[in-house]
């Protein structure tokens, strides 16, 4: 049963954001940034995606964090906050 459940961590999405808003109880909002070429004129474009996470490791304004794909936890929430990379100076 252990080895089951390691692989099923191992194939969830983990992605690397910013938090934008704390002002949720145990909710914060992180914003995604991905950059890639136009596939026609090979200029870098920016996109940004900002998703509800669940933040049980104190997660502030600012701070760099890495995110969990997991269940539905609330309706518009389904990541949690695994760890904070970077705390915001």
């Amino acid at each position: 049963m252990t080895e089951s459940t390691t692989t099923e961590r191992q194939r969830r999405k983990t992605r690397t954001g910013v938090v934008t808003s704390d002002k949720m109880t145990k909710t914060v909002t992180v914003e995604m940034e991905r950059r890639f070429a136009h596939p026609v004129y090979s200029k870098q474009i920016t996109r940004t995606k900002r998703v509800k996470a669940r933040n049980e490791k104190d997660a502030r304004l600012g701070d760099t964090v890495r995110i969990m794909e997991t269940r539905p936890i609330a309706k518009t929430v389904c990541w949690r906050v695994v760890e904070v990379v970077q705390r915001a100076k």
